[in-house]
């Protein structure tokens, strides 16, 4: 196998990487609070052959000395990109959206076993029963949605005209007119690429990390920073367009790349046949 055909092989395998990357992209064009991500590419190991070893020779020489011959690219990195998407009016009292970047409400997801705290931007809540006279707050997927201490939301059944304000706290009238509050528990990730998507629109923090360096809860003061809009929900920020051209071409990279293949498996299918 000449050197062609290995470069070609490795760029393949990435390319086909970042077409699955896109595709889940452009899959989440409608889901609430999506984040997209992009892959940035990087030169693989490459070796240098020195074929003039006198500088004097190449004054005028604005490339390299010598000859170097790569092994393909790679996927260097993967970026989630957390711009903000755009609000859509809804006027349901359970749907809230962040107008600034960077802003999480914290999930409590239940699996195998154990209970894990994940983050979202998705707004559009839901109530499901508890016992015969409450109701808890759920995200769209029905995990708890958790107050700033950790705690699951949960109302009486007959609470009515539930408010929710900028700063993320929640008020909603019983029916004896004592009002229950609540505040939600919202988090500003400091360092995005280290948060793990974990499926179903949720982020989790990596193993054996500080989570402090990563996120910081919103309380006291701060939580007026959270600009939480309600009756609206965040939409996913991918441009449709952009994605279907950078779709276009990736496939159209992998075509010459496979077309390299074929012609290099051509010469030496030629070498093979020459007869002395």
């Amino acid at each position: 196998m000449n050197r062609s055909m290995i470069h070609a092989a490795n760029t393949m395998s990435q390319l086909q990487q970042r077409l699955d990357l896109i595709s889940h992209n452009v899959a989440n064009v409608n889901t609430v609070g999506y984040k997209k991500r992009e892959a940035t590419f990087s030169e693989m190991l490459y070796q240098q052959f020195d074929n003039q070893f006198d500088e004097r020779f190449e004054n005028n020489r604005l490339t390299p000395m010598g000859i170097r011959q790569g092994v393909g690219a790679k996927i260097g990195a993967t970026k989630l990109l957390l711009t903000q998407g755009a609000i859509q009016q809804t006027e349901r009292p359970l749907d809230v959206a962040f107008s600034k970047a960077g802003m999480f409400f914290q999930v409590l997801v239940e699996q195998n076993g154990q209970q894990a705290v994940k983050y979202t931007r998705s707004g559009n809540f839901q109530l499901t029963p508890v016992g015969q006279n409450d109701v808890m707050l759920v995200s769209d997927n029905g995990y708890p949605i958790l107050d700033a201490n950790g705690n699951s939301i949960v109302f009486s059944r007959e609470a009515t005209d539930i408010t929710i304000t900028a700063s993320g706290e929640i008020v909603a009238q019983s029916a004896n007119g004592i009002p229950q509050t609540f505040e939600l528990g919202l988090v500003q990730v400091n360092r995005p690429q280290l948060l793990v998507a974990s499926g179903g629109n949720l982020f989790e923090l990596p193993p054996n990390q500080n989570a402090e360096e990563i996120v910081n809860e919103l309380i006291g003061v701060r939580r007026q920073e959270a600009g939480i809009q309600q009756g609206a929900l965040e939409q996913s920020n991918v441009d449709l367009s952009k994605e279907m051209s950078e779709m276009m071409l990736t496939q159209r990279a992998y075509q010459f790349n496979s077309r390299s293949i074929s012609m290099s498996d051509q010469m030496m299918g030629l070498v093979n046949s020459i007869r002395s």
